[in-house]
């Protein structure tokens, strides 16, 4: 693999981009990247192999334009790759954990809990983490780029590859079914039901 980077100073003009354009949406990806995955790990991994495509292509950024929703897309489309991959993928069992947990009198693993659970179990609002969490993801996709991470439907219509009418039905879906599941809680919380 080589970089259609050359010279030196065009790879101190690109580090440049990188540095200033690219870095300060370190935070705001792995967000958006745990909310797809569920999972540290693959969260990590998707950033990464973000930042890596966007350093690769980064002779096709335009310098000046939004930055962060170029970062998104590449991320969006990683995701994408990697889930159709693991999809064709048998899952695997390790034969091992299967005997040694067998065996285990007191099963450790009984007893694990998560501590960002524990963390974060009494936390008001959680129920909207898990609302939000329990959508399918091109709905969850639209809700989080748009209400978290402030895209414009414009925006989110080049990341994710689909019409800004179909930004619009999705987002009007996805704020639907999250309404329905978080009603109980609305009310559980004091807040009327508006008809």
């Amino acid at each position: 693999m080589t970089l259609t980077i050359g010279t030196t100073m065009e790879r101190a003009h690109y580090d440049k981009v990188f540095e200033e354009e690219f870095y300060p949406h370190a935070d705001a990806l792995y967000n958006f990247a745990y909310n797809l995955t569920y999972s540290e790990a693959d969260a990590s991994d998707l950033v990464q192999e973000t930042y890596m495509k966007a350093y690769r292509f980064v002779d096709k950024y335009h310098v000046g334009t939004n930055a962060k929703a170029w970062l998104f897309k590449i991320l969006k489309n990683a995701f994408i790759n990697q889930y159709r991959k693991k999809a064709k993928r048998p899952t695997k069992v390790d034969f091992e954990d299967i005997v040694s947990y067998q065996n285990e009198e007191d099963s450790k693993l009984s007893g694990y809990v998560d501590m960002r659970e524990e963390i974060f179990q009494n936390m008001m609002g959680d129920e909207v983490t898990v609302a939000v969490n329990s959508l399918p993801v091109d709905f969850r996709a639209v809700i989080l780029l748009c209400d978290i991470e402030g895209f414009s439907y414009e925006e989110i219509s080049k990341i994710i590859d689909i019409p800004i009418g179909t930004v619009r039905s999705r987002l009007h879906r996805a704020r639907n079914m999250l309404k329905e599941q978080l009603s109980a809680y609305a009310q559980s919380r004091g807040f009327k039901n508006k008809r």
